[in-house]
């Protein structure tokens, strides 16, 4: 499609095209269409009751629920007013909702479907709902309202989302996105996997999380591809997805892959449709790729790396072989600059570890209200310290060898042990928690806690664990508790991680 139309800001991008292409069907789900027009429409209407709320240019609205249709229109509507969207995982807890809420400072709730049974606004701890809660089933005015005035308005260095990412601090941080640098990252992205108006990709990966809702939503506006917003994902309804939605674009991590073969292995599915394939930041066995294109037929698997503070940084291109795939997140995408450097911050030769450092339009503006933190990861000179150790070929192709940080990743999820341990700590019948990433056959990485009771307490793992789910998300939920009478610590009194994984992997 070649170079990016000179939209400059999400709302400007959406009137274009609805103006130029008003039928095209942007979202699919179950029996609803939506098309260009009608999203325009819907999220106008959407702005018009957020002005009449009194929400000005700048304001942070939260955004919590599932991915479908209403969070679509809800998330262009909150742009549309000129506001900032903060979007919660619909996995998360009422603590880790108000948590965000609070840090933001937004005064709109809009929650739409949360998962089964399950009413989203009713899980916020008494006294934390913003000012105004909007749910679904509310009537929305009719009549056109007069938003464009405001919607004109925005600028593509306004903030258009601030993105929690679990901190090795243990609170949430909020990632500051702009316009201008959604827009450009995601259409070059977007040039790379090919994306165009004759797609349909099913959005996998949360609206909550930069993957969904801007390599997701905002790709396939951008594109005028059709999504199919996944509610809940279910890999038994991939396949079905997969043939009879003729969905032609699949992203998710190494396992939705091996799930694909797996069924086609048992049945004979129709996956002809099937053109992409993106995986993200991870190791794919060469042998992986090389089963799916030849099974399959894709025209191509795509490797790419990003991070919420970094937007796309590296991604896999056409006529790449097998093993730049499989083992590198590919080269830095355009207008992007990479260096690995070691821990005195100097540049190391090619095919040496050392920290992935990012430069370029793609790097956030800082972290919400903490210009300190912001300064501790952006540098002077402008360089994002991703806290990832990486290693560049020859050819300029970045593998991911480890993480500096202690994240670890369940199903694709960033999980902070600072956050889980202090989540933990609330439980009541707990001294100490420590917790740690433990390699897992089923979710790649799972958490173990081992935790020391207060005095005189005993605790119980089975009951931990049950508080544990009801109080966060499910994917930081620890696999195991373990129960000990004291947790090792270096010679300057911090918790021996290290001492622990050795325990880990010994037992």
């Amino acid at each position: 499609m070649g170079p990016m139309p000179d939209w400059g800001t999400l709302p400007r991008m959406l009137r274009d095209q609805a103006d130029r292409h008003p039928d095209a069907v942007v979202i699919v789900d179950g029996d609803t269409r939506v098309t260009m027009a009608g999203l325009r429409a819907g999220a106008a209407r959407v702005a018009h009751e957020l002005i009449e709320l009194g929400v000005r240019p700048g304001d942070r609205v939260a955004l919590w629920g599932v991915n479908d249709p209403y969070w679509v229109t809800h998330a262009f509507g909150i742009w549309d007013a000129g506001a900032v969207i903060v979007p919660l995982s619909s996995r998360a807890k009422g603590l880790e909702a108000a948590a965000m809420i609070e840090k933001t400072g937004a005064e709109v709730l809009v929650t739409g479907e949360g998962p089964p049974g399950v009413v989203l606004a009713d899980l916020l701890p008494p006294g934390a709902a913003p000012r105004h809660v909007l749910s679904p089933g509310r009537s929305l005015r009719t009549e056109p309202p007069d938003v464009e005035e405001r919607a004109l308005a925005v600028r593509p260095g306004d903030l258009c989302e601030i993105m929690s990412t679990s901190g090795t601090t243990g609170t949430p941080k909020g990632v500051m996105l702009d316009h201008a640098q959604v827009l450009r990252g995601y259409w070059d992205w977007s040039e790379i996997v090919t994306l165009d108006e004759h797609d349909r990709y099913p959005v996998i990966a949360p609206f909550s999380h930069g993957f969904g809702l801007n390599a997701g939503l905002i790709a396939c506006v951008l594109r005028r591809a059709t999504m199919m917003p996944i509610r809940v994902f279910t890999p038994d309804a991939l396949m079905s997805l997969i043939s009879a939605g003729r969905v032609s674009i699949l992203a998710g991590p190494p396992t939705l892959f091996h799930r694909l073969l797996d069924e086609l292995d048992r049945a004979d599915w129709d996956v002809s449709s099937l053109r992409v394939a993106i995986c993200g930041a991870a190791a794919v066995p060469a042998a992986l790729i090389t089963r799916l294109v030849e099974r399959v037929g894709l025209e191509r698997m795509i490797n790419a790396y990003g991070l919420m503070e970094g937007t796309v940084v590296s991604m896999t291109r056409a006529g790449d072989p097998i093993e730049v795939i499989a083992a590198t997140t590919g080269r830095a995408v355009p207008g992007i600059e990479v260096r690995i450097v070691d821990d005195d911050g100097k540049e190391v030769a090619a095919g040496e570890r050392g920290e992935i450092l990012q430069r370029g339009y793609g790097v956030m503006r800082g972290y919400w209200g903490e210009p300190g933190k912001t300064a501790e990861v952006v540098d002077r000179d402008g360089w994002l310290h991703t806290g990832d150790i990486g290693v560049l070929d020859p050819a300029g192709n970045l593998a991911i060898v480890d993480r500096k940080k202690e994240l670890y990743i369940v199903n694709g999820f960033n999980v902070s042990p600072a956050e889980v341990e202090s989540l933990l700590l609330r439980e009541g019948s707990l001294a100490q928690a420590a917790v740690i990433g433990v390699p897992d056959p089923v979710s790649g990485e799972a958490g173990w806690a081992y935790v020391v009771p207060r005095p005189g307490m005993a605790v119980d793992p089975g009951t931990l664990l049950a508080w544990a789910k009801d109080n966060m998300s499910n994917y930081k939920v620890p696999k195991r508790v373990i129960v000990v009478e004291a947790l090792p610590a270096n010679a300057n009194g911090k918790i021996d991680k290290m001492a622990l994984r050795a325990r880990a992997s010994a037992s």
